[in-house]
């Protein structure tokens, strides 16, 4: 599987653009327990005012933050994003 990582908004909203703007979102992620997670808020903020990473201070990123554990990801969508 190929490893794509979408790095700005733009690359964002181009990966959505194939769904219906009503089908649910969640965001997945792969710790000691596969998670579903709804969203929750979106921000833009400095990219690194403590310095302890790649992003210049003075530029904006956006964040998208949790908002809480939904379930358990299904083995299927696990399968998908390639952590079988």
């Amino acid at each position: 599987m190929t490893d794509t990582r979408l790095t700005t908004v733009g690359e964002l909203i181009a990966a959505l653009t194939d769904y219906d703007p009503a089908t649910p979102v969640r965001i997945a992620t792969e710790s000691a327990e596969v998670m579903d997670h709804t969203i929750g808020r979106v921000v833009c903020t400095s990219g690194d005012p403590d310095s302890d990473c790649v992003l210049p201070n003075d530029t904006p990123v956006v964040r998208i933050g949790t908002g809480g554990a939904h379930c358990c990801l299904p083995d299927s969508a696990a399968d998908a994003l390639g952590w079988s």
